[in-house]
């Protein structure tokens, strides 16, 4: 049985102080919550974020990492600096690195695999445009990202790996892919990671769904069979709307 597994990502927001009121809020609302957590703030807040939340059942994520592990690389951070400031889990291939930031699938699946030999959990996001799923290609999209993401990681260490189907035209636009049309992509990807390694990777691999999750439509999409939680953007960012879709629990 897969846990649900609900991830905040708190992306360019906030300053240090209201990161940390934001974080002191959650540790209170989700307290007795029986799914996995994650917030995600900016590089600047994860150490002021990371002692509000220390001991409690909520991990700290960072948003991105370097693909070298020191060095002359300006404006970069390192995931031996974000192991020093306490983060557990690292968010790679979000469509705004993606297409914002021009990051390929080379690239990410070099983030990826230096996250894991680290001891990270990566959340690597895939997700297609909506001129590609418009043109019928939004499987072969997600098939691509995922393989070539994965590209060298081991059956092993993909027990550290958490896939998120964020579909790039719903995420901050309101729009939200229906839970049937989720569903279809998860179990695509499923069905991938099957191929790729064994079945029993695929049944024990979590697959998060992101793009305008919110707490009208997140039970919906999260009953389904193959959609393991939600990776979650501007809804993240007040605990009214967070904690609904975190405590959500029916599986």
């Amino acid at each position: 049985m897969r846990q649900c597994y609900i991830a905040g990502n708190w992306k360019m927001h906030k300053t240090r102080p209201q990161s940390a009121d934001l974080a002191k809020e959650l540790v209170a609302a989700l307290k007795d919550g029986s799914n996995k957590y994650l917030v995600a703030p900016s590089f600047t807040n994860l150490e002021a974020v990371a002692a509000v939340i220390k001991g409690t059942n909520i991990r700290l994520g960072a948003q991105n990492c370097a693909c070298e592990e020191e060095g002359a690389h300006t404006g970069e951070v390192s995931v031996l600096q974000l192991k020093d400031l306490g983060v557990q889990t690292i968010i790679l291939g979000h469509s705004e690195r993606r297409h914002s930031y021009k990051e390929d699938d080379a690239l990410i699946n070099k983030k990826l695999k230096l996250a894991l030999k680290h001891g990270f959990e990566v959340i690597l996001c895939i997700g297609e445009l909506l001129e590609e799923r418009e043109a019928g290609k939004a499987n072969a999209v997600c098939e691509t990202q995922t393989v070539q993401g994965l590209a060298g990681v081991s059956e092993a260490e993909l027990a550290n790996v958490v896939i998120a189907y964020e579909p790039v035209w719903a995420i901050g636009t309101g729009k939200t892919a229906t839970p049937e049309d989720a569903e279809a992509v998860h179990a695509f990807v499923r069905g991938l990671i099957a191929k790729q390694y064994s079945q029993a990777a695929a049944d024990k691999i979590v697959i998060q769904y992101g793009g305008s999750v919110k707490p009208d439509n997140a039970a919906e999409l999260m009953a389904k069979e193959n959609i393991d939680g939600a990776l979650v953007g501007g809804a993240s960012l007040k605990t009214e709307t967070f904690a609904p879709i975190a405590k959500w629990n029916a599986k």
